[in-house]
Parts: C-alpha cells; structure tokens; sequence
C-alpha cells in the first residue's frame, strides 16, 4: 500500500519569493483547504469531523529550499508534510511536495490518501495563482 505521494508545480515567480511565502506558515489557510488558522507553533486543521486544534512546527532552511510541517494531534499521533522550492529558468520556480499518508487507522489509509493527492493538486494550482497574481 502506498503511504505518499510527490506532486509539484511551477511558479513563474523567483525562489526567494516563493520559498519566503511558503515558508510563512500564517499564509496556509490562504493556500491549503487544510488549515483554518495556523501561526509558528499551533494551527486549527479542518478536518471531516470539523476542526482540530494541532501542535504544529515548521522547519525551514531557505538555504537548501526546504519547508517542512510537523503536525501534533490533541491524541498525541503525529503527521508529516515534507516540500522544497528549486530555482528553474529564469525568474521561475518548482515546488514540490510530498505527502505523506495522515496518521489514521490503517482501514482508512488509503481512501484518506487518495483524497488528500486530489485536494493537494488543487492547492498547488490556488498557489501558483496567488504567487503569480
């Protein structure tokens, strides 16, 4: 059973921007359908069963480009988004994301993760407007 997948997208914007952006993590509920609210150590995650208030850590390194989210849930179980912005041609960039399978029971894995790849999919494309706009 697959537990992730790697999806990116290009922003006609400079790496710089791009990463400084998404590396805020105040601007996810602008981008994400995930997050209600979130700021540098908690954010409210939407969730089926409505919102969860989460621990949550953002790790970045403008350096290598890489922006990653450690999600805490009120039950102790831990969640992981792991994402990088490349430079590409001229003033443009790549993000990629991977993500990786929510910490749910195994019965509900893999519908959950086939959900989340085509919510993500569309997060990418409200980012790339966003940025571009």
């Amino acid at each position: 059973m697959k537990t992730h997948d790697v999806q990116s997208i290009s922003i006609a914007k400079p790496r710089a921007e791009v990463f400084a952006y998404i590396a805020n993590p105040a601007n996810l509920p602008a981008w994400t359908n995930a997050f209600k609210s979130a700021d540098a150590e908690r954010a409210e995650l939407v969730t089926p069963n409505g919102a969860v208030p989460i621990r949550l850590e953002t790790r970045a390194s403008a350096e290598q480009g890489t922006i990653d989210w450690i999600m805490t849930f009120p039950d102790g179980s831990v969640g992981a988004a792991y994402s990088r912005v490349t430079e590409d041609a001229g003033d443009s960039s790549i993000y990629s994301f991977v993500l990786m399978a929510p910490p749910v029971p195994l019965e509900a894995l893999e519908g959950a993760l086939e959900s989340q790849k085509e919510t993500l999919a569309t997060e990418l494309v409200s980012l790339r407007k966003r940025l571009e706009a």
